[in-house]
């Protein structure tokens, strides 16, 4: 019990503060393991976590009160002095505490949707208020969050002044001057140590949540504000990049020979090959957002979510195992047009001026007119920044058509794809145009005018065990197949079909329950992020195959140049799926938040992390044969040194694969 007459009313004060944030603290962090916990956890095991969580805490609460523990060695600063002092701290307080709220409600938000504690990612929705602010508005009951928030710090504030009229009425006579100068001291010492980290030997950093070697209870000790203000250093591009460690491996699996001079020592020059269309055919690449595989027709799932765009996949070629390397719009775009992962782990290498700028296969179609189309704006994202990588190329995006908006994303995907047929249709020369879709993504607005769409009514038992988190998910999802059949009817009828290559794919997956479909390493694994559809499509053109193997989203466009008859240079990590010559199958995927880095192929996924030491080893097909250790050890070396070759290069050319 603190001793009244001997302890200053600020120091009372601060240790009672203290003792709420530290409540407060420990509250999210036992809510997590509520909410977030592994099954295959048990909670003695997150006792190192919540010890150096503690210590994480600690640190934190101390930089909130240090100012009013230094400022306060000045009389006329107390807290206790003036109706003054005590006016402007309680503000400091609510405003620090509005802050502490806000930061950990955004970390629940961002746990429950990526696994992942928040980040400096999260300044990526900064860089685009206009956006986020109404998908925020449209997809969140905004009035009722912030009605909450305003009062849990009201709450607080009230809390603050009655323990501040408490210390004050218990301190009545009190006013030993001569103490407050030791007891300042003493707190300040004990705050210092605790931010430079309560018994450790070393300066508390981020990454000694690392040591605990497991994803979970690493998170579980950070905290929203350390893990964010740390990973604010990772928002710029690592130069010191491993790359020529790893040549030798990467020549062997991009088949690399003597490249004769060409611009940099990954570049090759690619003729045409014996199938090669001499008619110099259309290509139209939709880029769907979050077409995620398993919840689809294609996968099996007995929803039947995408029932046209299942039938086009009989009649295409279809890769039913393509693999974004990385979770992220503007990442799956990004690595669809240079054919490099985006490995930056914070900030998006489409917002950052030392990687955006980046050569593309695209500028190799000689005789091209080349199209994006995007239902909003294409600055979101700096989509704009990107796609002027391709010479001479026409943007329509919002205010280019003449339908209305339907929501923070522009004009519907049906409105968005009919409006791209019609210019399309208009062309007299060959062209090479991008679609990308935005509906399958959160208000998931449907529009009225589409009447014609069915919305099929399905139980919340099934809508889970399927992969789909609400009714409402799953219409937005079942509304892409409707907008695609919509596309293609009207492209039927236009007079570039014949000869326009139609290749659709996802900008990545979604992260979700996929046990019902496919083996465990998609759902406790998180490949459900990176699994999407990949087909090309042209039945005048294309003979239906059915494809099993390992490909990556990089791929697409050397596949596309594959196609043509004329010669294109590849500069990156994608390859031609079609060329018989190839070796080895198998796709890069980075989970940038948890640091994790891997590649799956036929057989296997493969992943460790940068940040501690682990490594997993699972199989992604049914029914494998177990492996003995030397057999294990084996394949895990191999991939281990695929998957560093993979991002090592990838950082490399992300600096140096310019256009």
């Amino acid at each position: 019990m603190l001793i009244s007459w001997r302890v200053p009313k600020t120091i009372q004060w601060i240790v009672k503060l203290f003792l709420i944030y530290l409540c407060i603290f420990t509250a999210f962090r036992i809510a997590t393991v509520i909410c977030f916990k592994p099954g295959s956890i048990p909670l003695a095991d997150l006792l190192p976590s919540f010890w150096l969580g503690l210590k994480y805490d600690l640190r934190w609460i101390a930089i909130i009160l240090l100012p009013i523990a230094v400022l306060s060695l000045l009389p006329r600063l107390s807290p206790f002095t003036s109706n003054r002092g005590k006016k402007l701290w309680t503000a400091y307080l609510g405003i620090t505490t509005l802050l502490v709220l806000f930061f950990y409600g955004a970390d629940f938000g961002q746990f429950a949707y990526i696994n992942a504690r928040l980040n400096a990612d999260a300044l990526i929705f900064a860089e685009d208020p206009r956006e986020s602010l109404q998908m925020v508005w449209q997809t969140y009951p905004v009035i009722w969050i912030l009605i909450g928030l305003t009062g849990a710090v009201m709450m607080m504030i009230w809390m603050f002044r009655k323990m501040h009229v408490d210390v004050a009425e218990k301190n009545m006579n009190i006013h030993k001057f001569t103490y407050r100068r030791r007891w300042h001291a003493a707190a300040l010492l004990l705050m210092g140590w605790f931010v430079y980290g309560f018994f450790t030997s070393k300066p508390l950093d981020f990454f000694k949540a690392f040591d605990l070697n497991d994803e979970f209870k690493s998170n579980l000790a950070l905290n929203p504000m350390q893990n964010f203000f740390t990973t604010l250093r990772f928002r710029n591009p690592d130069h010191n990049s491993k790359a020529n460690e790893y040549y030798n491996d990467m020549c062997s699996f991009l088949q690399l020979e003597n490249n004769g001079g060409l611009k940099t020592k990954y570049s090759r020059l690619v003729h045409p090959g014996s199938r090669a269309f001499e008619s110099l055919p259309n290509v139209v690449l939709v880029i769907c957002e979050s077409f995620s595989m398993y919840k689809s027709s294609m996968s099996g799932n007995p929803l039947n979510s995408t029932p046209y765009f299942n039938q086009m996949c009989n009649e295409g070629i279809f890769f039913e195992r393509c693999f974004t390397p990385s979770f992220g719009t503007a990442r799956g775009v990004f690595a669809t047009i240079t054919g490099i992962p985006d490995v930056q782990l914070s900030k998006f290498s489409t917002r950052n001026e030392e990687s955006v700028n980046q050569r593309t296969i695209i500028n190799d179609f000689d005789g091209y007119e080349k199209y994006y189309f995007i239902g909003g704006r294409s600055q979101f994202n700096n989509f704009k920044g990107l796609v002027a990588n391709i010479n001479r190329v026409h943007v329509y995006e919002e205010g280019s058509y003449k339908a209305p908006a339907l929501n923070v994303w522009g004009i519907s995907d049906k409105n968005l794809f009919l409006e791209a047929n019609e210019v399309l249709s208009k062309q007299q020369k060959p062209f090479f145009a991008i679609i990308q879709t935005a509906d399958n993504h959160r208000p998931f607005d449907i529009p009225e005018e589409d009447k014609d769409f069915a919305r099929d009514l399905i139980t919340s038992e099934d809508l889970q065990k399927y992969g789909f988190e609400s009714l409402k998910e799953f219409h937005a999802f079942a509304y892409t197949d409707y907008c695609i059949k919509k596309f293609m009817e009207a492209a039927k009828r236009s007079p570039h079909f014949n000869n326009t290559i139609f290749v659709f794919t996802g900008d990545h997956g979604v992260e979700g329950n996929a046990t019902a479909i496919y083996p465990k390493a998609w759902t406790e694994q998180r490949l459900s992020d990176e699994h999407v559809p990949l087909l090309f499509y042209a039945p005048a053109l294309l003979s239906p195959q059915k494809r099993p193997e390992a490909v990556s989203q990089i791929d697409i466009l050397p596949t596309i140049a594959g196609m043509m008859q004329q010669p294109y240079l590849n500069t990156t990590l994608g390859r031609d799926l079609l060329d018989s010559t190839k070796k080895e199958n198998a796709a890069f995927i980075i989970y940038h938040a948890p640091g994790w880095i891997g590649v799956v192929n036929d057989d296997y996924f493969f992943r460790k992390n940068i940040r501690f030491r682990k490594e997993e080893l699972v199989p992604v097909r049914n029914n494998m044969p177990a492996l003995n250790k030397q057999q294990e050890d084996s394949v895990k070396s191999r991939l281990s040194q695929l998957t560093s070759a993979m991002y090592e290069t990838a950082r490399w050319m992300l600096i140096n694969n310019k256009k």
